[in-house]
């Protein structure tokens, strides 16, 4: 079965380098596993969901806090899944402007949006990092439970860690792509 990272050693912008093939996939894995763990915390979630409104609704009984752990589990799940979305090519791509490319300009572009998007991604796992700090300097708690705020940034930095690394591999795939 051939992944997203590509069979062919060139696809991945690597010049044909067995060792670049190897990064691929091992990054294509890291990619799955954090959008596999945002697959479970949204399992997870909607059986919290789920649990409180059969609790509100048979029991007269919710589960308390259920909205807290739900804002902070469906925001660590979208994080977690943008780096697999980057490398299976799955974001939304303005069709209208490329259809009448060709094949090395849209590489160019897409090589354009991977160095635009690695930047972003890598100013926000930044600021996510820093922001986790200084919430757990501060003891910053959500309001019902008292649940660490900071503890849901850990893993949303880490995925914007991922994804701009990602993003820096698609842009060399992307580069590969446009010499062809």
């Amino acid at each position: 079965m051939r992944g997203v990272a590509g069979g062919d050693d060139r696809a991945d912008g690597s010049g044909g380098h067995a060792a670049g093939a190897r990064f691929g996939r091992a990054l294509e894995r890291v990619a799955q596993g954090f959008a596999l763990a945002g697959g479970v915390m949204l399992l997870a979630v909607t059986a919290l969901t789920v649990t409180s409104v059969v609790g509100r609704s048979v029991f007269n009984r919710p589960v308390l806090g259920d909205f807290e752990l739900v804002e902070i589990g469906v925001a660590v799940a979208v994080f977690a899944f943008l780096p697999y979305c980057q490398l299976c090519r799955g974001n939304v791509v303005v069709d209208f402007f490329a259809q009448r490319a060709g094949a090395r300009a849209r590489a160019w572009a897409d090589a354009a949006h991977s160095l635009i998007y690695a930047l972003i991604a890598a100013l926000f796992a930044w600021r996510l990092a820093l922001g986790g700090v200084e919430l757990r300097a501060w003891g910053e708690t959500s309001m019902i439970l008292g649940v660490p705020i900071w503890w849901g940034f850990v893993p949303m930095a880490a995925s914007m860690a991922v994804l701009a690394v990602v993003c820096l591999y698609t842009l060399l795939r992307s580069l590969g792509e446009a010499r062809r």
